[in-house]
């Protein structure tokens, strides 16, 4: 993170320049959300149940592995599972589009082209999530949506909603754009969980009312080949190999932490913004490990001796059970060995 973000983040003197700007925000995202609350806007309410993985903070906090967890979570109890993402980054000539594993990151966008290679359910992209969902629902039949972020998107309804925070937390604690927040720090006690992505040593300290909150440890997996996917390789194997790393992710230094606690010998390390769109002029020579969001923009011109690190996330079992408790109350109950019983659909 550059130290323009970092200062921003923590609120520095000159942020209170941009005190009007902030004040308009607030003005502006306090009517739409009213407008919501009192009928003036609709929300669309599809047949399918609806989790939303997001957060009130700009920049990547880690919902990706979240929404993957969930996703192989619910599948594997009998569910026909949809992913549902804006597709920011992407230009893709139609929408709602549905995500392949061959598709153009430059078209679909890079997180949905990593759901889609990792998560073996059906990911589809449209900026108007409403519209997006309608299609999972109706035409791809179905039963649960997880939708990648969205929080403040209220068009469409939710039935649970779920925080992602990483360590830089509520950063300043100020709105945009004298601050990170989209949301004040009041959206926390409305919301169903809060996952602190953290090392799994520290406890939450934020003061969220009464929603559960639980801490994610990512687990690594091993080094892949980006140029040939089925290669992997062990971190002994690199351990003692001067290595570059790159990441254009939200918080590169979480990468960068993550590799050289695993004990990876790093020359130099390159952080890149978030959603940053690679040139092979980006990739250095000799050995270079970047995240697996990367690796699918560069696939087509890396080097034979790129690598990326894929992860998992692992969120206390209490989570997962709290989430069905909450399907359950809006009608969607399901068993490890049944199909749901929804109630009126």
């Amino acid at each position: 993170m550059s130290i323009l973000v970092k200062r921003w983040h923590q609120g520095r003197w000159w942020v209170w320049l941009l005190s009007p700007l902030t004040v308009i925000f607030w003005l502006l995202s306090g009517l739409r959300r009213a407008s919501f609350k009192v009928g003036l806007k609709k929300s669309v309410r599809v047949d399918a149940k609806v989790i939303v993985v997001g957060n009130i903070s700009v920049g990547g906090n880690g919902k990706t592995p979240v929404v993957l967890a969930l996703a192989e979570y619910y599948k594997k109890r009998g569910l026909t599972v949809g992913i549902l993402s804006r597709g920011y980054g992407g230009k893709s000539a139609h929408y709602p589009r549905v995500v392949t594993k061959t598709d153009n990151p430059l078209e679909v966008g890079d997180e949905p082209k990593l759901l889609a290679v990792r998560s073996d359910v059906t990911v589809v992209i449209d900026p108007v999530r409403s519209r997006g969902a309608r299609y999972l629902s109706n035409e791809c039949h179905c039963d649960l949506i997880i939708c990648d972020d969205g929080l403040q998107h209220y068009a469409l309804a939710r039935d649970v909603e779920i925080v992602v925070m990483d360590e830089r937390m509520l950063g300043s604690g100020y709105l945009m754009p004298m601050g990170p927040l989209r949301e004040g720090r009041w959206r926390l006690s409305k919301v169903d969980a809060l996952i602190h992505n953290r090392h799994a040593s520290d406890a939450p300290t934020l003061n969220a009312g009464k929603t559960q909150q639980y801490i994610m440890r990512l687990s690594p997996g091993r080094f892949t080949s980006v140029c040939e996917p089925d290669k992997t390789i062990g971190f002994d194997k690199l351990a003692n190999i001067p290595t570059t790393a790159i990441a254009g992710i939200g918080a590169p230094e979480r990468f960068f932490g993550q590799l050289k606690q695993m004990g990876m010998q790093l020359s130099h390390c390159h952080g890149f913004p978030d959603h940053h769109q690679f040139t092979a002029k980006d990739i250095p020579a000799g050995t270079v490990l970047m995240t697996e969001k990367d690796a699918v923009k560069v696939a087509d011109f890396a080097h034979d001796n790129c690598w990326y690190l894929p992860v998992s996330a692992n969120i206390d079992s209490k989570f997962y059970t709290l989430i069905d408790q909450k399907l359950a109350e809006a009608g969607l109950t399901v068993t490890p060995t049944e199909k749901r019983k929804n109630n009126g659909i």
